[in-house]
């Protein structure tokens, strides 16, 4: 066998369709389900599978780098940020920590790259559909395990074992606010799935009650919040991809009046609103975590303290957030207020550029394009950025996954690099 032969061969396997599908399915699966391996088998297994599967990811892009189109491969607001937070390298007064956080981050990145570079949006959404179908049955299946089977708390999984009393339920997540994330998550990809047709019938009506109900048994406001979100944006979607070219412009203005009314009035009304949420307790552990990390912010309010993604609490400052309650935390609790702290005004200016982009341009593709796989960027933007409320989900593992997906997908169709070469298509529409 000659080197050419070797060389084919090796191209033929890692260039193959059914090997880019389990890539992309399994890349899913390892960001959502982070948490539960290091906690099962530490960093050193995670971190192996990660550095494994980017090899891999490498190798397939390597076999397939003649046909894949590069338009929008890396957005510039991607890059910007992502640039931003190596540089705070130079300022960090924990470097080791933020090289580590750097490179974890841009793991789960090139990963959420390789996926919207090698799958069309169809194929993502059923590769994140099948994945989540797996955990929410897997987390059910836990719950049932420790809440009625041995009614016995599993400490290592933080699985409380409260399914007996309806709730709150964190399942394979370790946060119940995450857990309902990937419920609404999940909802929103399987009714796609069930309205393109790519999964029958009855398992897209029992995929729909199975986010439902995990949903329901968190027992999280911020999630049911975030679902109330999600189901208005698909409604809005709707309603605009049924109106002709030259009636959306009036809708979409009329829409963004609404939300800008919407957010104000729920600003005025917040003390209500939490207390007939239950939340109160909740809130009380936020201020106090927001209102310490907003005076050493004073010191830094340009730059910030350097990145390091998820908090690593034996390092200063962050070791003086949990002295004042017994509750120690690994992020702000709030998506925004953790770049703010972590890379200064610039870093949250450049954050909310790049988040706002990306859904700019998915919300026009959702509204313009003919196919309804086109929300579902649009909705899995929105839910993300509501959750960011109230989490800092989007700027790790699966958040920080699905937002660069979500911001290469958008950039592939609707780049300035190919904004004269095809138009976008224009009539409706499947709904």
């Amino acid at each position: 066998m000659t080197r050419a032969d070797v060389a084919a061969g090796l191209k033929g396997f890692f260039g193959s369709a059914r090997l880019t599908s389990v890539l992309a399915t399994t890349g899913v699966g390892l960001a959502i389900l982070s948490w539960a391996i290091h906690s099962t088998i530490g960093w050193a297994g995670l971190i192996a599978m990660l550095a494994t599967l980017l090899l891999l990811c490498g190798a397939s892009v390597w076999a397939r780098r003649d046909t894949l189109d590069r338009t929008g491969l890396l957005p510039i607001s991607l890059l910007v940020f992502s640039g931003w937070a190596v540089i705070s390298v130079l300022w960090s007064q924990y470097q080791w920590v933020t090289i580590g956080g750097i490179a974890y981050s841009a793991a789960f990145a090139g990963i959420g790259v390789y996926i919207a570079l090698v799958r069309d949006t169809i194929q993502v959404i059923r590769g994140v559909g099948d994945v989540l179908r797996v955990v929410l049955i897997a987390s059910l299946a836990i719950e049932l395990l420790s809440g009625l089977l041995i009614d016995t708390p599993i400490a290592f999984l933080r699985v409380d074992a409260h399914l007996a009393d309806g709730g709150p339920i964190s399942g394979l997540l370790g946060n119940r606010n995450e857990l309902g994330l990937l419920a609404v998550i999940g909802g929103v990809s399987f009714a796609i799935e069930w309205r393109t047709r790519s999964i029958e019938r009855g398992l897209a009506i029992g995929s729909l009650a199975l986010a439902l109900l995990t949903l329901v048994f968190t027992k999280s406001p911020i999630a049911y919040g975030t679902a109330v979100v999600a189901v208005i944006v698909l409604a809005v979607l709707y309603g605009i991809r049924r109106l002709t070219p030259g009636r959306r412009p009036v809708l979409q203005f009329s829409v963004l009046g609404v939300a800008l009314v919407g957010a104000l009035v729920t600003w005025q009304l917040r003390t209500p609103i939490i207390n007939a949420l239950n939340a109160s307790g909740e809130l009380e552990f936020r201020l106090r975590l927001w209102r310490q990390m907003w005076g050493l912010y004073q010191f830094r309010p340009l730059e910030g303290w350097g990145w390091m993604g998820q908090w690593n609490t034996e390092v200063p400052p962050y070791t003086s957030f949990g002295i004042s309650s017994a509750r120690e935390s690994t992020s702000a609790l709030n998506g925004y207020l953790d770049v703010l702290f972590q890379l200064g005004i610039i870093g949250l200016f450049l954050f909310l550029g790049l988040a706002g982009l990306a859904f700019v341009r998915s919300w026009l593709l959702a509204s313009r394009m003919r196919s309804v796989v086109f929300t579902w960027p649009a909705v899995v933007l929105a839910a993300l950025l509501t959750a960011s409320l109230a989490e800092s989900s989007i700027l790790f593992e699966f958040g920080w996954m699905l937002l660069v997906i979500c911001t290469v997908k958008a950039s592939q169709s609707l780049s300035w690099r190919n904004a004269f070469q095809r138009p976008l298509e224009q009539e409706p529409f499947e709904g």
